[in-house]
């Protein structure tokens, strides 16, 4: 029988409810545990999970191969603020305790590497079981990529699921699109990881390959929907757009298929070094075939939601330690 691996990506849900909520420094963290654990139980109860595994980050092995890549994230946190600093401090020290619960209180396996991003574990556990289901927790973009018929994404921030069919809300209605009207079109992986390999990812710091290249061309230049159309033939569309040439406001001349190759390289989460690949492996091999037996799982959730006072959760508690109890299905190893 197929199994439904709910994946969480842990550091982007619990630090995106931060920003949801106003209020005290308890209740921004309160709410940030509350969010995790509520979505998990969601997303247990309406995709009838089997298993879930938290995935964590890691320097990434992005940092060797671009220096640059989010390079503004350590920019900004040493423009905070002391107020600012503090609260950062806070929620890393809660997020390291309910880390450290997952890992030793739960059954859940937990997934992490010193070089690895959360995002490179998830779409690995998905390529190892390739005919299971599997629902992604998060609000990152980047896994619109890995959307596909057994695949789907679950924002617990702003109640939407993306499938490979379209956009739906909590109560199943397709999201509508605020410019258009209409409802949110369905994803188009393909399209997508082309278009920010192309166009560079501002919030990872990965420049664009083409700057200010137009999505559709004219008589006189290619556009990106005429070289996505060509990719597989590498004909005339592709290798126009793909030798021209700009430069930087350095003086750097650039060409836009070494800019791209180098995006691919950072983006496509199919794309990783093979030595990188085969450490994605070894982890996910090593975390599913560690048999965590953990017993009293919901006697372990309520002591822990007393330490932060999460009282709703606390009388729900069995409900909600009933997915963090499911052990990994032993005999469903790697397909």
């Amino acid at each position: 029988m197929n199994k439904t691996y709910i994946l969480i990506d842990l550091a982007n849900v619990f630090f995106r409810a931060r920003h949801v909520v106003r209020g005290s420094l308890e209740d921004k963290v309160g709410m940030s545990i509350h969010t995790v654990l509520t979505s998990v139980r969601k997303a247990w109860r309406e995709f009838n999970g089997h298993h879930i595994i938290f995935c964590l980050e890691g320097r990434s092995w992005r940092k060797d191969h671009y220096a640059p890549y989010k390079r503004q994230r350590a920019e900004a946190r040493a423009a905070q603020s002391p107020s600012e600093a503090e609260e950062d401090r806070v929620f890393w020290e809660t997020f390291d305790q309910f880390k450290e619960f997952v890992i030793e209180r739960t059954n859940c396996t937990v997934l992490h590497n010193p070089r690895l991003e959360a995002d490179d574990l998830i779409a690995g556990f998905i390529q190892s079981h390739p005919h299971d289901n599997h629902v992604i927790i998060s609000t990152d973009g980047d896994f619109e990529q890995l959307i596909a018929p057994n695949v789907r994404q679950y924002n617990g921030v702003a109640g939407v699921t993306i499938t490979h069919e379209g956009y739906f809300d909590e109560k199943g209605k397709p999201v509508i699109d605020k410019k258009t009207k209409l409802p949110k079109p369905a994803p188009q992986p393909e399209w997508a990881l082309f278009e920010k390999c192309m166009r560079g990812d501002t919030s990872d710091n990965i420049f664009s390959a083409y700057p200010k290249v137009r999505t559709k061309g004219t008589s006189k230049k290619v556009g990106l929907l005429e070289a996505f159309a060509d990719r597989h033939s590498k004909g005339w569309a592709w290798n126009n757009l793909m030798l021209q040439r700009w430069v930087d406001h350095e003086g750097v001349e650039h060409r836009v298929l070494d800019d791209y190759t180098r995006n691919k390289l950072l983006c496509d989460l199919s794309a990783q070094p093979e030595e990188i690949r085969q450490v994605i492996k070894e982890t996910i091999n090593a975390s599913v075939t560690a048999n965590k037996n953990v017993g009293q799982v919901g006697i372990r959730l309520m002591k822990f939601c007393g330490e932060y006072n999460l009282v709703k959760i606390s009388e729900q508690a069995h409900s909600f330690a009933e997915p963090l109890n499911a052990r990994y299905p032993s005999n469903d190893n790697e397909s």
